[in-house]
């Protein structure tokens, strides 16, 4: 059964993107049974095109990228969250709405990189060291064995990434 994994930040334009596409990326290539979806509290409506660019370079696929609301995640039609993560400080201090299934949570939080460097390059460079990082901590989540954990060991594991 495909473990889904919902990466939330509140714009759903940057760092929820690149952890979506990096998890997936990651899930497909370990041959790992999982789906990552991303969202934000008040999206912004677009892609930040830094973002697909970066994904892109990478080799990622961007096919299908869009920035949605949460509240595409929260009705009964929705895929069971098993995991929600929070990539950026704003979205980890709202209120999140009522998750089916009660999934474990976690905040990861990265420095927003369409707020980095005067130039066009540093600008390009922050998005790719942002890539890079959520790439790596992915990788790492793509190789839990999601099937052999409780929640709390979940969580216990999650939290060590």
């Amino acid at each position: 059964m495909t473990t889904n994994i919902l990466i939330l930040c509140t714009h759903n334009s940057a760092r929820s993107v690149l952890a979506e596409g990096m998890l997936n990326h990651w899930a497909r290539q370990l041959g790992a049974d999982l789906r990552a979806h991303s969202a934000g509290s008040a999206p912004s409506g677009r892609i930040n095109p830094l973002a697909t660019e970066v994904l892109q370079a990478a080799g990622i696929d961007t096919a299908g990228h869009r920035s949605k609301s949460w509240d595409e995640f929260t009705g009964d039609a929705a895929p069971r969250m098993r995991v929600v993560i929070t990539v950026c400080d704003s979205a980890a201090n709202e209120t999140c709405p009522y998750w089916p299934g009660s999934p474990v949570q976690v905040h990861w939080g990265y420095p927003d990189p369409s707020n980095a460097g005067s130039n066009a390059d540093e600008k390009r460079a922050a998005f790719e060291a942002t890539r890079r990082a959520i790439g790596e901590r992915m990788r790492a989540l793509a190789q839990l064995p999601f099937d052999t954990l409780d929640d709390a060991q979940l969580r216990a594991a999650l939290q060590r990434l």
